[in-house]
Order: structure tokens, then C-alpha cells, then sequence
């Protein structure tokens, strides 16, 4: 497992797990920061090694980030909010020092395989998945679609406005581990932000979160998301995704962000 990509190297301590960045950590905000991808999927190992029951589900997965996020060690101090029978609510904050980067929150529900329910309404037209033999054609484990191309292995060679959907690959929090669904699903769901605030001059918004709700997890580390919708007022934008996988819907991510026009991202490059 040790040739494989992971976002962390993990050093077992008496007093917690101490999380040293890899390459495939970094962002491309600047020199020296941590991509959020990895920033989410610490905490979500983190959290999923806190709940006290295994048959819990996450349904609900909000990341706040605090402050910019270096490429220095961390570690993560987790409390459990809330337990029960069928609920249950934690939290995480990452460290680096003393200072806090990030926090997260989760909600754990006991599913019910047994219940049955009356009809409701939702969206019943299903999102195109990429070819099975379709592998990305850069570092970046993505493919992307558009509705001129259809699903390619690379990004357009000119920044556009169009709706953007990406499919994303499964990379490792720490690299002496199995990669959960849960893990997964939550540091993908930072690439919600690339999907919704991707335009015609790149990436030109910086996300403060993410909130992800899930009504299973994924099938699978491979998972799809869609832009559905996208507000934008004075700097500000709200963009919503369809998170999907070969088995249909998943959930919906939700994040926030702010205009960063004087350091704008090309999501092209790695």
C-alpha cells in the first residue's frame, strides 16, 4: 500500500495520532498551504475513529476552515457532542501547534433497512457516469465532463463558463490505510467548490466550507459531482452540487466563498 498516493504519513503517539503532510497534500493557493481535500479528509478519519457505534452512518458533514492550512504536522482533538440510540454528533478541530486551522462536524443516524415509507417526491433523472476504462490524463485523480465533449480525461484547454461536473478518484488520508467510504466522501466533497465556482478567468473564489449531506455513502472510491445551482452577490457565492456514483444520487454538497480575484487558481495545473 506504501506506492499508493495518500494526503498524510502517521505517526502513533500516546497521546494521538500526528498527521506530517505528503506532496500530494499541497494546494495551489501558494507555496506552503494544504489543499482542502486534505484538510477534510484528517478530520473525517478523525471523527470516524471517534463514534461509538459502527453502524452509525454519516448523513451530515460540515467543514469550517478557520485559517489558512500549511504543509506543517497536525493533529486533531475530537469530542463527542452527543450519543444515543439512533444519533450520534461529533466534532473535530486540526491543529497545527496551538493553532486551530479547522473544525468540523458530524451527524451519525442509525439506518433502518426494514422501514417503509410512503412516496415522496425528488429529482428522478439520473446523471451520466464516465466510461468504466476512462482513466485521468494528469496528476489530478479526475475526469471531467461537458455537455459539447462529454466525459474526457482532461480539462478543456480554455477556461469557460459552462456547468462543470468532475469525477473523482479516491486518494488516502493516511498512507498505512485503507481509504473509508466516509473518508472518502468527505475530502471529495471539497472539490464542490472547484465544480461551482470554476469560470471563464479559473478559479477566482476561495471556499470558507463545505457542507456535505448524504443519504448513503458512496459505492465504491469513485464519485461524481454537478454543479445544480450557484448565487453570487458582491464577492459572494453560494454553489450547490449533486454528489452521485454509478448507483445513482448520493446527497448534495453546499459550500460558501469568497472572491480571491488577485490570487485566482488555474484548476488545470497541479
Amino acid at each position: 500500500m506504501t506506492g499508493e498516493p495518500a494526503f498524510f504519513s502517521v505517526d502513533r503517539t500516546p497521546h494521538g495520532d500526528v498527521l506530517t503532510p505528503l506532496p500530494t497534500a499541497a494546494g495551489n493557493w501558494g507555496p506552503n498551504r494544504m489543499r482542502g481535500l486534505a484538510v477534510s479528509g484528517a478530520l473525517a478519519r478523525a471523527v470516524e475513529h471517534a463514534v461509538p457505534d459502527s453502524e452509525f452512518r454519516p448523513v451530515r458533514w460540515t467543514l469550517e476552515l478557520c485559517r489558512v492550512a500549511t504543509m506543517d504536522r497536525c493533529h486533531a482533538d475530537v469530542r463527542i457532542i452527543r450519543t444515543g440510540k439512533r444519533i450520534s454528533l461529533v466534532e473535530a478541530d486540526l491543529l497545527q501547534g496551538d493553532t486551530k486551522v479547522a473544525t468540523a462536524r458530524a451527524l451519525f443516524l442509525k439506518p433502518d433497512p426494514d422501514v417503509s415509507t410512503a412516496d415522496v417526491w425528488s429529482q428522478t433523472s439520473q446523471l451520466q457516469c464516465p466510461p468504466t476504462d476512462l482513466s485521468p490524463g494528469t496528476e489530478e485523480p479526475r475526469l471531467h465532463y461537458s455537455d459539447d465533449t462529454g466525459w474526457v480525461s482532461t480539462p478543456a484547454s480554455d477556461h469557460n463558463g459552462t456547468r462543470k461536473i468532475m469525477w473523482v478518484l479516491g486518494v488516502r488520508v493516511a498512507e498505512d490505510e485503507a481509504l473509508s467510504a466516509f473518508q472518502f466522501a468527505a475530502s471529495a466533497a471539497d472539490v464542490a467548490s472547484v465544480v461551482g465556482n470554476w469560470g471563464t478567468a479559473g478559479m477566482q473564489f476561495i471556499n470558507a466550507d463545505v457542507t456535505l449531506a448524504l443519504a448513503r455513502l458512496p459505492q465504491g472510491l469513485e464519485i461524481g459531482l454537478a454543479a445544480t445551482d450557484r448565487v453570487e452577490t458582491d464577492g459572494i457565492s453560494t454553489s450547490t452540487v449533486t454528489v452521485f456514483d454509478r448507483s445513482g444520487t448520493l446527497g448534495t454538497a453546499v459550500v460558501c466563498a469568497l472572491a480571491n480575484v488577485h490570487a485566482s487558481v488555474d484548476p488545470r495545473m497541479r
